[in-house]
């Protein structure tokens, strides 16, 4: 529930939606916290996951995960491929112990399990969120206010935890 997240669950307000959130620790946000991860799947009708990829994350979305989401369930991941144990996640759809699953990122990309193209349950995409004029002269300027800010005092306006210390 970092910044990317809290910006979905504004969205989603708009659709009346029950938000619940599992992260790190818990956040000062109006919605319920998870601190077990599959506890919060079994608790859940749709699981977007956003979390930031790496060691620590890697396969965090795995069987028993979908399992809890459940034959009626949908697991949205637009974070990293590597978080989701992709052979679990389609024997999971083949199986129908998960009923649904939006993609725009894959465990080994540009490679897309051959499998989930054919699955009617199954929405694929490349990942372009970022992909508008607006976001990337957003971005843009982004960058050039961390490049001023570094160079005025050595920090940065918007510091990416796993690059500490890099």
């Amino acid at each position: 529930m970092g910044r990317i997240g809290q910006e979905i669950a504004e969205r989603l307000q708009v659709l009346n939606s029950r938000i619940i959130y599992h992260s790190r620790s818990p956040k000062d946000v109006p919605y319920p916290y998870y601190a077990n991860l599959t506890d919060m799947a079994q608790a859940a009708d749709v699981l977007v996951c956003i979390t930031p990829g790496g060691p620590s994350t890697r396969k965090l979305i795995n069987r028993d995960v979908l399992d809890a989401l459940g034959p009626e369930g949908m697991l949205i991941n637009v974070s990293r491929g590597t978080v989701v144990d992709e052979a679990e996640l389609v024997s999971a759809l083949q199986e129908k112990r998960l009923g649904y699953a939006g993609l725009d990122v894959f465990e080994a990309e540009p490679r897309v399990p051959e499998a989930l193209f054919a699955m009617p349950n199954v929405v694929l995409l490349p990942h372009v969120g970022s992909a508008t004029h607006e976001t990337r002269a957003a971005m843009a300027a982004l960058t050039v206010d961390n490049l001023i800010q570094f160079l005025q005092d050595g920090s940065v306006l918007t510091p990416v935890p796993e690059c500490a210390g890099i």
